[in-house]
């Protein structure tokens, strides 16, 4: 059955300076070199403020000044979302940013005199414990599926290589055929955050799994034309964002993982362990880390370039990554080695040593989770 392509919406032409203004910014980090995702963000919060001033009459940047905006600062610190909960300082933080270097933009443009958003202070945000799961809770989530259904067998391996590899959510929604090397144990993945490619150690049991969905679920699943991405839905086609976060927060919370030290209501997911594809990515990099691996393999897995505590990253080859992936990831291996049996690493660091990189590090991942909370 071929997958039916719907017609593109013709954008309307802009009706109001800002929204003309609006339409320029995005041309122009497009010309940057900003990911569509990254454009679909901004234009999604600064549309939220353009109709928002619209509302109130306002319709040219000239018209926006510092009270306006601390006007609309008090209006998302007040607003409620559907169930009634206010937005985290976090979504806040996030909506606030992209409107201060649209107008930043705006006054190197010159279409306006100064900027009226150059002291607006944006909310901050609270330190607040880590998303992480143990290895034995996250060994009952990836329980969780029904692998005797293609969709189950899907989302376990899913769920394998989220946990094995610790990538981002858009870094598995684009993985393709060619990207895996299943027999060397690696996965190529190309253009992730900052349009940087790089390679990964995936794991042996993870292995396994995708060995199994592409020989047994994915022939059932895919539809013509074929575009060789790996994940597909019942429908054949790639996942959305919102949607693959959907597939993996309902095992989360299936699995009801109970908060120590917090009581739990029968009826909610009060007092349980909440969380989706991030929270995969942030167990990842805290079980390696416990586990002895220095903070320079697990930055290189997760993609992060540069930390603020590190002023020279060293690279590191994937030959190294993947010695050090076996040697720290519980599940790197079909077969687990005895805690006891396991050699010293040459590379790893004492605690102390870690102590500085191994908060940055889980600062970045927090940010990050904020990042695509909003996404």
């Amino acid at each position: 059955m071929a997958r039916v392509v719907k017609p593109l919406k013709q954008p309307q032409p802009p009706a109001t300076p800002l929204q003309a203004l609006l339409a320029e910014y995005m041309e122009h980090l497009e010309m940057k070199g900003f990911t569509e995702q990254t454009r679909t963000g901004r234009r999604s919060y600064l549309t939220m403020f353009e109709r928002w001033a619209a509302e109130r009459g306002l319709n040219d940047p000239v018209e926006i000044t510092r009270p306006v905006l601390e006007r609309y600062r008090r209006h998302m610190f007040h607003h409620r979302k559907k169930d009634g909960r206010p937005l985290s300082f976090s979504s806040q933080h996030a909506r606030l940013s992209p409107l201060r270097m649209w107008f930043q933009w705006m006054t190197r443009q010159n279409y306006l005199l100064h900027n009226p958003a150059s002291e607006l202070e944006l909310p901050r945000i609270p330190a607040q414990l880590p998303r992480v799961l143990t290895a034995t809770e996250a060994e009952l989530i990836l329980q969780q599926p029904n692998i005797t259904e293609p969709a189950g067998l899907r989302d376990r391996t899913i769920l394998e290589v989220f946990y094995s590899t610790g990538m981002r959510r858009t870094e598995l929604l684009r993985l393709r055929l060619y990207d895996v090397d299943r027999e060397s144990g690696i996965a190529t993945i190309r253009e992730g955050k900052g349009k940087k490619d790089r390679v990964v150690p995936i794991g042996d049991r993870a292995v396994a799994w995708l060995d199994k969905y592409l020989d047994e679920a994915r022939s059932r699943l895919v539809v013509e034309p074929d575009d060789g991405t790996i994940f597909l839905t019942v429908q054949g086609e790639p996942f959305s964002p919102n949607r693959l976060s959907e597939v993996v927060r309902n095992y989360v919370e299936a699995a009801q993982i109970k908060m120590y030290g917090v009581p739990t209501d029968r009826s909610s997911s009060v007092g349980r362990k909440r969380g989706a594809c991030h929270l995969f990515r942030h167990t990842m990099a805290t079980l390696m880390l416990e586990g002895g691996a220095d903070i320079r393999f697990i930055q290189q897995m997760l993609g992060h370039s540069k930390l603020n505590t590190t002023q020279i990253y060293t690279h590191v080859s994937i030959r190294m990554l993947k010695q050090i992936h076996s040697a720290t990831h519980p599940a790197a291996q079909l077969r687990s080695n005895a805690a006891a049996s396991r050699q010293p690493l040459a590379t790893q660091q004492s605690a102390a040593d870690l102590l500085p990189s191994a908060k940055e590090l889980f600062a970045t991942l927090d940010a990050e989770l904020a990042e695509e909370d909003q996404a």
